[in-house]
């Protein structure tokens, strides 16, 4: 009997995160859904999962703090390798360099860069002893072009695509496939605030923010068999603005 393949998602209790969680439930892995603040969402995500007959749990801690992190992942790997991590645990903290702190320098690098490396290494001689393995980096568009305000944000999500196409160059070997998907503006809490519909018509050709089932459908893919080959890529979704 071949055992259920296991898919980790570090913030798996926003709307991007959620929507990748029941997405890769759907094709039939059993997910971990990761929360920092957001326990309680992230547990009845899994609840929902569990009763439409899906196999889920939810875990929390900081993915800035290894102290946290270490623990965490150790229990889980009690029960064997996790197959697919998918690193979309990330926070801005939007300002013109000018006039930016010290801290929200520091705290959205730590999140997404940092928490990335905390998450993904304890994990990876397990995975690599499966020879089998999917890592899945969410980035940003900011990443890769750049953007007013958020020089915190872009260095962060470009940080994590430097570090996730040398990653990929370490485990293609070992059948371990690496890549990035940079989001545009895809609606959430996050950005329902930031861009409004009148600016999304002038930014996106079509005219149009994206869903996080966007997000969702293009992880199934890169973690199935069917991608097997698609290794140090990076996925722009974005309804056409790059």
């Amino acid at each position: 009997m071949v055992s259920q393949k296991r898919a980790l998602i570090t913030g798996g209790s926003g709307d991007i995160g959620s929507a990748i969680a029941k997405q890769l439930a759907q094709d039939g892995f059993e997910v971990i859904i990761h929360a920092n603040h957001n326990l309680s969402k992230a547990e009845q995500i899994a609840n929902e999962l569990n009763a439409n007959g899906a196999k889920a749990s939810a875990i929390q801690f900081d993915v800035t703090d290894p102290k946290q992190v270490t623990p965490v992942l150790e229990k889980l790997l009690e029960e064997g390798a996790i197959n697919v991590i998918v690193n979309n645990a990330g926070i801005h903290d939007d300002a013109v360099m000018a006039g930016m702190s010290s801290q929200q320098w520091q705290k959205v690098i730590d999140v997404s860069l940092n928490g990335f490396f905390h998450v993904t290494q304890p994990l990876l001689m397990p995975m690599i002893r499966q020879r089998w393995g999917r890592i899945i980096n969410i980035a940003s568009i900011a990443g890769v072009t750049g953007n007013r305000g958020q020089t915190n944000y872009a260095a962060a999500k470009a940080g994590l695509i430097g570090a996730s196409k040398s990653l990929a160059l370490e485990l293609a070997s070992r059948k371990i496939t690496v890549n990035v998907i940079a989001p545009g503006i895809i609606e959430s809490e996050m950005t329902q605030d930031i861009f409004p519909e009148e600016v999304i018509k002038k930014t996106v050709p079509m005219q149009h923010a994206g869903q996080p089932e966007d997000i969702a459908y293009a992880v199934s893919y890169l973690a199935s068999d069917k991608a097997k080959y698609i290794t140090n890529q990076v996925l722009n979704i974005n309804g056409g603005m790059i």
